[in-house]
C-alpha cells in the first residue's frame, strides 16, 4: 500500500537498505510505525500532516521493505535511530521533528537522547519508557505484554511457531491492548500489514527486534537513567489501552523530558489506525 499523494524510495543507509515513503512540503517530520505493522500505518495521518511538513515515513529495519540482517544486535533501538539519522542526512535534513508509535516511539525517544541537536520534537505514542516497563514488571503487565517474552525466547521457537498462522498470531496482537476490532482497521492498510507479516524474513525481524529489547536496549537505557529529553516533547496514548490501566503514562514520562506534555487520544494501543483523525489532529498541534 502507497500512502496516498506520496511517493515510494529505498535508500542504502547504515549499511541496510531502508524503504520510505515521503510526501508534503515544509519542515522535516519522520514517522515512526510500530509491531506489527509497516509504514502503511501512516496511511491516513501523513496526508493529513503533509501540508505543512515534507513527511517521512521509513519501514523500521526488519519490518516491512526495510533490511532484514542476520542476528540480534542489529536490531537494537539504538541501531534503528542509526538508520533514521542516517536516512535524514541523506536526504539533506540536519535536523527533523520525530514521533513514533509503539516500537517507533522506542526508537524516537533513544535517537532524541543519543542525538539531541538532530531532534527538534519528540513525540511518542502509548509506551512508558523501556527500562521502567522491564525494571519495574508487574504481574498485571507481564500478563497484557506477553508478547514481548514470546518473541525475545531463542530462534527459531517463536518463529516457527508463528509461522504456522501468522494472522492468527499477528490479529490477535492487533487485537489486545484496548479491545480494537478488525472492522476498526483500515482494508488498504491490513491488507499491507498481512502481506509483510506473512513472511518469514519479516517474522524473524520482529522477534529480532524483541529479543534485543532485552539484551541490549535495557542496558542501554539503564546506563541512562538520568538523561532527559531536551527538546519538547508530546506523550500519546490510547484512553482505554493497556499502558493507561495499568500506569499513570504521563508521570512515567515527567523525568524523561525537560518539557512535556501529554493527550489521551480514544481508543486502545492502536489509536493511530482506529482514532486517525485525532491522531493527526494532536500531533498537528504539537508541530505547529
Amino acid at each position: 500500500m502507497t500512502i496516498p499523494g506520496f511517493s515510494d524510495h529505498t535508500a542504502h543507509v547504515n549499511g541496510i537498505e531502508v524503504a520510505f515513503s515521503a510526501g508534503g512540503a515544509g519542515p522535516p517530520l519522520v514517522l515512526l510505525h510500530g509491531f506489527p505493522q509497516t509504514r502503511a500505518m501512516w496511511g491516513a495521518i501523513a496526508p493529513a500532516l503533509a501540508g505543512t511538513h515534507r513527511v517521512i515515513c521509513p519501514d523500521l529495519r526488519g519490518y516491512g521493505a526495510s533490511g532484514k540482517p542476520a542476528g540480534t544486535a542489529g536490531y537494537s533501538f539504538r541501531e534503528m535511530g542509526r538508520d533514521v539519522a542516517a536516512l535524514m542526512t541523506r536526504l539533506g535534513h540536519d535536523r527533523f521533528a520525530l514521533a513514533g508509535h509503539d516500537r517507533g516511539g522506542r526508537v524516537a525517544h533513544r535517537l532524541a537522547l543519543d542525538a539531541p541537536g538532530r531532534v527538534t520534537r519528540l513525540a511518542v505514542m502509548d509506551i512508558v519508557p523501556t527500562h521502567t516497563l522491564l525494571a519495574e514488571l508487574r504481574a498485571e503487565v507481564a500478563a497484557a505484554y506477553w508478547h514481548w517474552f514470546f518473541l525475545a525466547q531463542p530462534a527459531p521457537f517463536p518463529e516457527t511457531m508463528i509461522g504456522h498462522d501468522p494472522d492468527m498470531f499477528f490479529e490477535t496482537c492487533l487485537l489486545g491492548w484496548g479491545g480494537a476490532r478488525l472492522a476498526d482497521f483500515d482494508d488498504g492498510q491490513l491488507a499491507a500489514y498481512r502481506a509483510a507479516w506473512r513472511d518469514p524474513d519479516t517474522i524473524r525481524g520482529m522477534c529480532a527486534d524483541y529479543r534485543a529489547a532485552l539484551t541490549h536496549d535495557f542496558a542501554d537505557d539503564a546506563a541512562d537513567l538520568g538523561a532527559r529529553v531536551a527538546c519538547p516533547a508530546l506523550v500519546l496514548y490510547g484512553a482505554d489501552g493497556a499502558m493507561a490501566r495499568h500506569y499513570d503514562v504521563p508521570a512515567t514520562w515527567a523525568g524523561k523530558c525537560d518539557a512535556m506534555a501529554p493527550a489521551a487520544i480514544p481508543g486502545g494501543h492502536f489509536f493511530p489506525d482506529t482514532a486517525p483523525r485525532a491522531t493527526a489532529r494532536a500531533l498537528a498541534t504539537f508541530l505547529g
